[in-house]
């Protein structure tokens, strides 16, 4: 790809980008969020049209008129949030645009025995293919993704965030069969934020910031902090900051808490100004300890303290009402409405400063908006513009910019820097320590153990919905807290590295 333009209306999403892969290469796509792979990847895959540049396939001029000619040249794109027919089989999702027929009947037999063999290929052979896929865990859905791609025969394979809904043992699984796709002589484009899977499956990498490339080489020829000052354009001073603040008084009181399936009789004490994170595996109910919390789920026994007030639990608009907010998993389904603007999306939890008598006063709902906009860098050409047109990654700012507007003095934070970027990061992480210097208390539900540590207070672990006791993160590292994810054995003590 080179000198790759793309402009939407006023606003510069690809300004002369150039992009080299090799055949059998795995090569990582870094960039802040905004900085134009998404946009890149989509005038890979068919998806958009370029206003400039050429693009080359295998030697030969390339320019797709949709995806299905991309697919059909070999270009397969696995995103972020996968797109599978939950209702239908494994077999059916892998073979979706590629059906085998003879004279007008489908051939489901040799089909099946085809999926089967891919699997089998894949290094999964004990996955069935007519296994409806909504029964399947986020890693083996990820591997039908996969291998839907190789039965379109495809030669280059974008993958978007491939691990943000994986646990730790899905993701090194995913980065074993990504080397294995390379060993086959398939190029891997491979899109994430986390600077350790680059080192972990890629050879080369290329950065965009502002829609330009700004480097490519050898990962092995350069360290974190070079990678890191590359996409955002400055030094970052420190990846967790730090900024006092003291715990007082009790906010959120758990006792024997248990939902209708998950979580089983979680208790736990929050302070205000504290930070308590919970680690665990996916599927360990740690989402579903918070969906209990704000109301989404039904309590079944135990009960819940907010600020001394006891209940067994209350709808999400009496949570809102008690001055708790919630930054949903999912952030597509629950988090945002995709078809609405940054603006309403932003303020919808609290309209109360934006209304003139019982009219919402658009100017003052805008002027709103902006202050967080302009506060956590949303990038954003206009704050009336669909929230479903922003990259995730600040979709993931907007999301939780509603809870500032709100001011929520207990924050309920599931995954808060899913998709975003390496800056980024840091600023969410200095904003919710600024918030617990506040006085506010949040409790956070972490895949990525680095930030559990870099962050919290205290951590406890969940295993198989049973909540482990809360210990001061000087206590843990990452094998004890793996291990504690694992097993559900704590371990007390921890000697200090170094």
């Amino acid at each position: 790809m080179r000198g790759v333009h793309k402009r939407f209306g006023g606003v510069v999403a690809l300004a002369g980008v150039d992009l080299s892969v090799a055949p059998g290469e795995v090569h990582a796509l870094l960039g802040e969020n905004g900085a134009g792979k998404s946009t890149l990847m989509k005038v890979l895959s068919g998806a958009l049209e370029p206003d400039a540049g050429t693009l080359e396939l295998d030697g030969h001029g390339y320019a797709p008129r949709g995806t299905l000619q991309a697919r059909r040249r070999g270009v397969a794109m696995i995103y972020q949030e996968l797109s599978l027919a939950s209702d239908l089989s494994v077999a059916q999702n892998v073979m979706l645009g590629a059906e085998w027929q003879r004279a007008g009947f489908l051939r489901r037999e040799a089909m099946g025995r085809h999926v089967r063999q891919l699997l089998g290929s894949l290094g999964h052979p004990e996955i069935d293919p007519d296994r409806r896929v909504a029964e399947l865990g986020p890693g083996a859905r990820q591997l039908i993704e996969v291998a839907r791609a190789l039965a379109h025969d495809a030669q280059i394979v974008v993958m978007d965030e491939p691990t943000s809904s994986l646990s730790a043992d899905d993701s090194r699984r995913l980065f074993e069969l990504t080397r294995r796709l390379a060993e086959r002589g398939i190029s891997v484009i491979y899109i994430t934020h986390f600077l350790e899977e680059v080192r972990a499956v890629a050879g080369r990498f290329t950065v965009l910031r502002d829609g330009a490339t700004v480097v490519t080489g050898a990962v092995a020829e350069h360290d974190n902090d070079s990678l890191i000052e590359a996409m955002v354009g400055r030094r970052l001073q420190e990846a967790y900051p730090s900024l006092p603040h003291e715990a007082g008084e009790v906010a959120l009181e758990l006792r024997a808490l248990s939902g209708e399936r998950l979580p089983q009789n979680a208790s736990l004490g929050l302070r205000r100004g504290e930070i308590l994170g919970i680690a665990g595996l996916v599927g360990a109910g740690r989402s579903e300890l918070l969906r209990a919390l704000f109301g989404l789920d039904a309590v079944r026994a135990g009960e819940i303290a907010i600020a001394g007030v006891r209940d067994r639990g209350k709808p999400p608009w009496v949570r809102l009402s008690q001055g708790v907010g919630l930054l949903s998993e999912k952030r597509k389904e629950e988090g945002l409405l995709l078809g609405r603007s940054i603006v309403e999306n932003l303020t919808l939890s609290r309209l109360e400063p934006a209304r003139r008598g019982l009219l919402l006063d658009r100017g003052r709902q805008r002027q709103l908006a902006e202050r967080w906009i302009e506060a956590l860098q949303v990038r954003a050409g206009d704050p009336w513009a669909s929230v479903g047109t922003l990259s995730g990654g600040n979709q993931q700012k907007v999301a939780l910019a509603r809870l500032l507007h709100q001011d929520a003095e207990l924050l309920l934070l599931d995954e808060p820097t899913r998709g975003v970027d390496v800056g980024s990061k840091a600023e969410i992480y200095r904003l919710i320590l600024e918030l617990s210097s506040q006085g506010k208390a949040i409790l956070m539900v972490s895949s990525y153990l680095p930030e559990l540590l870099g962050i919290c207070d205290r951590i406890a672990v969940m295993h198989r919905g049973q909540l482990g006791e809360a210990r001061p993160r000087a206590q843990w590292d990452e094998a004890s807290l793996m291990a504690a994810s694992s097993s559900g054995v704590a371990i007390p003590e921890i000697r200090a590295h170094g």
